[in-house]
């Protein structure tokens, strides 16, 4: 069985999202959908596929990664998915995705652009999101919005290759076993990354650095909603908007300095050897393990 996880806060598309999962599914499902300090209007429909946790009202809502955490806790199918609550996904997306997993993968489904209010994939030209990279964190000095941050990688030469190694992604779909979840990721920190920041980065970091695969599936897709500078629905009031930005930074830094400095107790490879698997990387320095020593240095005074 394939558990699915939504984490959720005052979304106009979860509904659709659950109805979608249902109906696309080729195998056994349960959707777990994690209301994060709301009600929503109209209710989920009564399906007994679907159960529900509840995290009081909007002021003590407890944030994606708390949320994600108590999903993944009482899942019960051999497989996880986490997907955001405004996602359209492809016809048997689960039993795709379960014929290329091994134990120790998270893996990707590849990544359309989704128009919500038609409920379809958004055709402007671009291709589909396949690979992403982090980016060098000390790009621009002084500069805060520069992090390990995902940014698109377009790779043309592997278009052929159907299941794909990944440097990281955007964190809004991914699927791998309940054991790999339960021995290697969880439970996701949300003390030193704060309520919502850098998902796809301790995940992706801790596959990778913990001798397992982050790979791409280019024979199944989910198609994911971005509404731009308004947000993706995941919202806040104005006083847990200011606490955000302030464990945004927190974790920006904290992110840093944990990968780069290899503190991660349960590693079985360093991070030379994972920036060495990808290299050449766009926005590193070929010097750049004497680079960030010296640019941390410097971005500090």
């Amino acid at each position: 069985m394939l558990s699915i996880i939504i984490p959720s806060r005052n979304d106009d598309y979860l509904q659709r999202t659950i109805d979608d999962l249902l109906e696309k599914a080729e195998g056994e499902i349960e959707i777990i959908v994690v209301l994060d300090g709301y009600w929503p209007d109209p209710m989920i429909i009564n399906n007994s596929k679907v159960k529900i946790i509840h995290h009081g009202t909007f002021h003590n809502s407890r944030g994606m990664r708390a949320s994600i955490n108590a999903g993944m806790a009482i899942a019960k199918g051999k497989y996880v998915m986490k997907i955001d609550e405004h996602c359209m996904v492809d016809k048997g997306y689960d039993t795709k995705l379960i014929a290329d997993c091994e134990d120790n993968w998270v893996v990707i489904p590849r990544r359309y652009r989704l128009l919500a209010d038609t409920w379809t994939i958004q055709e402007d030209g671009r291709q589909p999101v396949d690979y992403m990279y982090l980016s060098y964190p000390y790009k621009r000095l002084h500069d805060k919005t520069c992090g390990l941050y995902g940014e698109e990688w377009k790779r043309p030469e592997r278009s052929n290759i159907l299941i794909d190694d990944v440097m990281s992604w955007q964190g809004s779909c991914y699927f791998m076993t309940k054991k790999w979840w339960d021995e290697m990721i969880a439970p996701m920190d949300d003390e030193n990354y704060g309520p919502f920041n850098h998902e796809a980065q301790e995940i992706g970091n801790k596959t990778w650095l913990g001798g397992g695969r982050l790979v791409v599936n280019k024979k199944t897709w989910y198609a994911h909603f971005h509404k731009g500078k308004t947000g993706k629905g995941y919202g806040f009031n104005n006083l847990q908007y200011e606490e955000f930005m302030k464990s945004k930074e927190k974790a920006r830094v904290y992110c840093i300095d944990f990968w780069t400095n290899n503190k991660w107790d349960k590693k079985v490879h360093n991070w030379d050897w994972f920036i060495d698997k990808f290299w050449p990387i766009p926005t590193w320095p070929n010097n750049w393990r004497e680079q960030i020593i010296l640019d941390k240095q410097e971005n500090e005074k």
